[in-house]
């Protein structure tokens, strides 16, 4: 067996590899971490950062900047920085309260509590009643119908006995598909109850049902099926916990944009103070530059009436009497004119300011619109 070195030959010396640079070191990485640090300050100091991107690529790269903030502990203490779809392509940043709803302390227990199923369909809730009856809905073969008239029955009932409403389904079903809308706190969310493989010649798999929680906006678990541990009957208490789950997801959202919402609204008030006193002070400069103005018209003419009125001296005697007199006749009138037009003929008032327009707030805005509490586009 030859080694490394009689393979060479042995004379050249080993290279050393030039070692490779950190990925936190590398230009990508410097400009992306200078970003970052650049929009957690404005978020720190506006609230909400509105992203206006010219197309996919640089809405892409806000994420991954974003994305970087969050991996690296770049969010401010006790806070978590969360987005909103804003145009397209575009989004909203703002700064929320608290760690995110799905991370894993915050996760609901799993195993909520067995809800009771009936055994019979009577005494059905109004709405479960009503799928009963309507042969467009659950379009499966009867003992699955049946099941699944049963399983929104209990949660039905169990959402009733929690306190919260049981209502219409808002959205459209499929004909095999039936379910109701649970509203908690005023959030509503639909369940809904299909056949998994209705085209299935395995009789198992036909015979497996699927409840479905609407996702929308979430990431978190929306499809439970039965298992070899768990039937879809004993899941229930898990799907009712995670409407909760949601909801309170949902609330905390909400109380977050209305706090974002409350400290935009009082910066932009403050703003928009700031800029009316600014502008009433272009007010007052610009007043002040017409008097001054109209001060050194006076000063001006007042020089070329003395300057008049020692010319007539010089050339009394000398002068024709009637071009003398034409002239004291001039000088008499441009003196009484520049008193007139003296500034300070008498003591000026201070000008009554007003009201600034919208046009002339914008300059000392920074960003803001003159009109409600939001930032205009571009800034």
């Amino acid at each position: 067996m030859i080694d490394d070195d009689s393979a060479t030959g042995g004379s050249d010396p080993t290279v050393p590899s030039k070692p490779r640079t950190s990925y936190s070191e590398r230009p990508i990485a410097r400009a992306r971490r200078a970003k970052a640090r650049e929009l957690v300050e404005r978020l720190v100091a506006e609230g909400r950062v509105r992203i206006v991107a010219s197309g996919d690529d640089e809405i892409t790269e806000w994420r991954r900047v974003l994305n970087y903030a969050k991996r690296h502990g770049l969010e401010p203490e006790g806070k978590r920085i969360e987005k909103v779809p804003y145009g397209r392509p575009g989004m909203e940043l703002f700064l929320a309260e608290g760690p995110h709803p799905n991370a894993r302390s915050q996760r609901p227990k799993v195993g909520g509590g067995l809800v009771p199923v009936p055994a019979r369909l009577g005494n059905l809730h109004p709405l479960v009643a009503a799928l009963k009856d309507d042969e467009r809905r659950l379009v499966m073969p009867a003992a699955l119908r049946r099941r699944s008239l049963l399983l929104l029955q209990g949660l039905a009932a169990e959402a009733v006995r929690r306190s919260y409403e049981v209502r219409k389904a808002h959205s459209s079903f499929y004909p095999r598909e039936g379910g109701v809308d649970i509203a908690v706190d005023g959030f509503a969310y639909t369940v809904t109850v299909r056949q998994e493989f209705p085209q299935s010649a395995d009789p198992d798999r036909s015979a497996r049902l699927v409840v479905e929680l609407a996702h929308g906006l979430t990431r978190r678990p929306g499809r439970w099926r039965d298992r070899k541990t768990r039937t879809l009957e004993e899941a229930l208490g898990v799907i009712l916990g995670e409407i909760e789950a949601r909801a309170a997801e949902d609330a905390r959202r909400r109380q977050d944009e209305q706090r974002a919402g409350a400290e935009r609204e009082a910066r932009w008030r403050e703003a928009v103070v700031v800029a009316k006193e600014q502008a009433v002070r272009e007010q007052l400069a610009q007043a002040l530059r017409e008097e001054a103005g109209r001060w050194q018209e006076v000063a001006a003419l007042s020089a070329y009436c003395t300057a008049l009125e020692g010319r007539i001296r010089e050339l009394d005697g000398v002068a024709d009497e009637p071009a003398l007199s034409q002239a004291r006749r001039w000088l008499e009138w441009s003196r009484a004119y520049v008193r007139s037009i003296d500034p300070l003929s008498e003591l000026p008032k201070m000008p009554e300011p007003r009201e600034p327009t919208p046009e002339e707030l914008k300059p000392h805005l920074r960003g803001w619109s003159p009109e409600r509490p939001e930032r205009r586009a571009g800034r």
